[in-house]
């Protein structure tokens, strides 16, 4: 017996500013879906979240939801209007004996409960709606970019109470990483068609790009068809002209239809230009330090920087990240120790906080009143890489219409202010790209070219993200903030990263939770429920594991040498394999134990 949806969306039609959005949209939410909801910013994805909570009403179709089910939507921008504190918010609507339940992902989410609302952030305003959403367990949760202003431990924290609630969730998000760990399913929305494939996000990619290609074999036939027809009509039509009126209106179809298709919206036609080559060395610290009010930001800590590194900073909110990086970039003193650049430093800074924007100019002024873009005497150019470009030109390949450049800045979107930074950005010649948090709000597409972009950048990068998978992609070396101004160099990528550490108490907790903790047990012998070969196996995977253990932990050591990866290369990617096929090797051995414990135990 087929089970009856949690949520079904019928014929769903809404028009905004006279553009269709959706026309003739259906799709269906069951019990226990785990949805990735994808597509192109500006594609409609958080207006059909909102037309699924219920709080954008459709111009035609029909939102249902399952009798006596609830649903529950974290908001981009959540309504505080009337509540003191961020704790005051979050609790609202729970009985007594469920407040713990905001103390505790408040904990996972860092937020501060008492913290005011007036004084509160964005980002503190929005972990706090999460808070809450998580707290109450609706049956359905309506996710909207739940990892943004969430530092990777925070995100760690969400993916493991997501992947054991019993609610059903479609979610929003940029992050690879974290769509790849949740989704199983994925809503595809692309020029107001949604389509839906019974996959995770990990082939998402695979399955667009097959769409596309269909798309355009098909339009590729059409227009052969087309040219056919109107040559036919052009050379015979006069000889055939009654008996032929029907083949003439199928020409006219068929060019109808092909105005009918709806052409792609390509990427940004975003592009980086090194300016002069900086020295081979580009920023040295020498056993820098850093408190403030008597907290410690920064123990000592020495670095070289040399031209063509790419470094990525990462660790939690607040443990001084941004500050580390001011420091190399010489924005703020040192207690103790120096920092000196190398020659011929060309900078160019990304900023987190979108200070580089007036909400209150248009793009065209935000471009135009830029000192290092204006042309003298012409309102209407922007100096781009040397070269004059008139500015509606120039929007347009970050994807900005003609109306939009006369638009206030604050009338963007996320990732459209995102965009528009990374014009500013790179109308500049550089050869040092400071970037913190540019990934934030970005379609996945433009992560895609601005990974592709930082590849080909000959000059160094300097880049503080939360996004594993994008740093992953992109760096060479990691820098971890781990607390207590405690700041270590690390070979590689995000991954990398993970493997060199030494592994914390509370992650081999969290390693631990799927597997019983009968595998740290280990008995030697089992006396019933076994054939001999399976009793002499469980007492030797004891052993077995102790030793994988023991390989594991040398592989570390020797990889937690920072220098490795520049200095032998070829020894460190085999170490990096070695340690992989280790750690798979473990889980296995691990797993069959339990196996084995289980059967013998009845």
């Amino acid at each position: 017996m087929a089970r009856a949806p949690l949520l079904q969306l019928t014929d769903i039609s809404l028009t905004f500013g006279g553009d269709p959005l959706f026309h003739d949209l259906s799709l269906v939410i069951q019990l226990g879906d785990r949805v990735a909801l994808v597509g192109r910013n500006g594609s409609g994805k958080s207006t059909l979240m909102k037309v699924m909570a219920g709080l954008v009403l459709p111009d035609d179709g029909q939102v249902s939801l399952s009798p006596g089910s609830s649903v529950g939507y974290m908001e981009q921008d959540p309504d505080m209007t009337g509540f003191a504190t961020l704790g005051d918010f979050a609790t609202s609507g729970l009985e007594a004996g469920e407040l713990y339940k905001v103390e505790r992902a408040g904990e996972g989410l860092k937020f501060d409960p008492a913290r005011a609302v007036q004084t509160a952030s964005g980002g503190e305003r929005r972990r706090a709606a999460l808070a809450k959403l998580m707290a109450e367990a609706p049956d359905l949760m309506l996710l909207d970019e739940p990892t943004n202003h969430l530092d990777i431990e925070a995100i760690r924290w969400l993916e493991r109470e997501l992947g054991t609630t019993r609610s059903a969730f479609v979610m929003i998000s940029h992050d690879r990483a974290f769509l790849r760990e949740l989704s199983r399913a994925t809503l595809w929305i692309d020029r107001g068609m949604t389509r839906r494939q019974d996959k995770g996000f990990d082939a998402f990619e695979a399955w667009r790009d097959k769409v596309w290609e269909e798309e355009d074999q098909a339009r590729h036939k059409l227009n052969r068809l087309i040219k056919s027809e109107a040559k036919w009509a052009v050379e015979g039509i006069s000889a055939r002209r009654k008996r032929n009126q029907g083949r003439v209106r199928a020409l006219q179809a068929l060019r109808a239809e092909r105005a009918a298709q709806i052409k792609r919206q390509g990427t940004a036609a975003m592009a980086l230009e090194a300016g002069p080559k900086s020295g081979k060395k580009v920023i040295e610290a020498e056993a820098i330090t850093k408190s403030y009010d008597g907290k410690l930001i920064l123990k000592p800590f020495s670095i070289k920087i040399q031209r063509g590194d790419r470094v990525g900073f990462v660790g939690p909110n607040g443990v001084g990240k941004t500050t580390l990086l001011k420091l190399l970039m010489k924005e703020i003193e040192p207690d103790m120790g120096k920092v000196s650049h190398g020659t011929k430093l060309a900078p160019a800074v990304f900023d987190q906080a979108r200070a580089g924007l007036d909400p209150d100019m248009s793009l065209w002024d935000s471009l135009t009143g830029d000192k290092e873009m204006r042309v003298s005497g012409q309102a209407d150019q922007v100096m781009v890489r040397g070269a004059p470009r008139h500015v509606v030109g120039y929007l347009k390949e970050f994807l900005f219409d003609d109306a939009q450049a006369r638009a206030p800045v604050r009338s963007l979107s996320g990732g459209e202010k995102a965009r528009l930074l990374l014009a500013k950005l790179m109308a500049r010649e550089s050869n040092l790209l400071v970037m913190d948090e540019p990934t934030n709000d970005l379609d996945i597409e433009t992560l895609d070219l601005l990974q592709e972009l930082l590849d080909d950048y000959d000059g160094t990068v300097l880049l503080v993200s939360h996004d594993r998978d994008f740093l992953d992609r992109v760096v060479t070396t990691t820098i971890a903030m781990e607390g207590d101004g405690q700041a270590v160099a690390y070979a590689g990528g995000w991954s990398d990263y993970r493997a060199q550490r030494p592994e914390k108490a509370e992650e081999k907790r969290d390693k631990a939770q799927p597997k019983p903790a009968a595998v740290e047990a280990r008995p030697k012998a089992v006396k019933t429920g076994l054939s001999f070969t399976e009793k002499h196996r469980l007492e030797a995977l004891p052993g077995e594991i102790e030793r994988l253990e023991a390989e594991i932990a040398k592989l570390e050591e020797l990889m937690a040498d920072p220098e490795l990866f520049t200095r032998e290369p070829v020894k460190f990617r085999k170490a990096s394999e070695a340690l992989v096929t280790r750690q798979e090797a473990l889980a296995a051995a691990e797993e069959e134990w339990l196996t084995l414990a289980e059967k013998a135990e009845g």
